[in-house]
């Protein structure tokens, strides 16, 4: 069976990082990407520049309050996953995910809001080792996205 994947973004700032989604979004097979909150979407430069014209091809939507579209998902069965670093947060190499997964990341500093993440069915997050303990969000959910696709191939 074949593993569908989506992607929520909620409040990131930069249009750069916007634009990788789109771009890593389109290297991982994502069949859509939700941009919600003050997400910024296409039509851009900023976004162009990263997204290298992956904004034409990848399907999206924006809206404003993400919360509809996640209700929508769960209704529809699909697994809310989100990318934060929280205390019950489960190592990336372990969580274990159905063929129907909706990954999501949040503010580039704030993260994932408690609105959101009680939505969800799990959480997972990257471990740090170095000193800093972040990432760029469109980096970590590169690592993420890259992690679900291994993942269904092994399996």
């Amino acid at each position: 069976m074949k593993r569908h994947i989506r992607f929520l973004a909620y409040n990131v700032r930069s249009l750069w990082n916007v634009g990788s989604f789109f771009r890593t979004c389109d290297a991982f097979n994502v069949e859509k990407i939700f941009l919600t909150g003050y997400t910024g979407y296409p039509p851009r430069k900023e976004i162009t520049k990263t997204a290298l014209g992956a904004e034409e091809f990848v399907a999206w939507e924006s809206q404003k309050d993400p919360l509809p579209i996640l209700q929508q998902l769960k209704d529809e069965g699909w697994h809310l996953l989100a990318l934060e670093i929280t205390p019950d947060a489960v190592a990336l190499a372990d969580v274990i995910v159905p063929d129907r997964v909706c990954l999501i990341v949040g503010h580039e500093l704030a993260g994932v809001p408690p609105e959101i993440l009680s939505l969800c069915d799990q959480v997972t997050k990257i471990p740090m080792l170095g000193k800093k303990e972040s990432l760029n969000v469109a980096v970590a959910a590169g690592i993420a996205l890259h992690e679900l696709r291994r993942k269904h191939r092994r399996a």
